[in-house]
């Protein structure tokens, strides 16, 4: 066998031993995550719930959902261990102080000013521009359009169907 029909084999081969490295990695990161899990810690479940530990045991943990209600969970349940701001914000809703760092919602703070510019106060003089495209041939069209109505058609109205009311007979 020569080596241009063994690389495919080969590069196979070390492909799976690069992914069955970083999955034994993770693994080894949730392990010693769940290892120093500690009292007061605020953690999510692998199946979404928000809790504190209360009392850590050897292969178990006892959690705090709420007044009152306590858990026993296996260490393996525990998805992520979060840190207090986060799992503040996520179970209590309070917010971390950010109001001095944060970005406004609009422009609007970034381009007033204290004092009032003549250029403002000249473009609301101004008549409201019409910013609708418009055509050489739709003005054409209106024109005709509006030609047409000027003079006296008769149109018989028909009456208009209530509901209820149908042509079917």
């Amino acid at each position: 066998m020569s080596i241009v029909t063994l690389l495919p084999f080969i590069v196979l081969i070390g492909a799976m031993i690069l992914m069955t490295r970083s999955a034994k990695k993770k693994q080894q990161q949730a392990v010693d995550m769940r290892n120093q899990l500690q009292p007061g810690s605020g953690v999510r479940t692998i199946g979404g719930m928000y809790a504190t530990v209360k009392e850590v045991s050897e292969d178990t943990l006892l959690l705090d959902a709420g007044p009152g209600v306590e858990l026993l969970f296996a260490k393996n349940a525990i998805g992520a261990v979060l840190s207090d701001d986060e799992y503040n914000r996520i179970v209590h809703g309070i917010e971390h102080d950010l109001k001095s760092d944060a970005v406004p919602d609009d422009a609007s703070s970034l381009t007033e000013t204290d004092e009032p510019s003549d250029d403002a106060s000249a473009a609301s003089d101004d008549k409201p521009i019409d910013l609708g495209k418009k055509d050489a041939s739709d003005d054409a069209t209106d024109e005709s359009a509006e030609a047409k109505d000027d003079e006296t058609k008769v149109v018989e109205a028909e009456p208009k169907k209530t509901d209820g009311e149908s042509d079917a007979k």
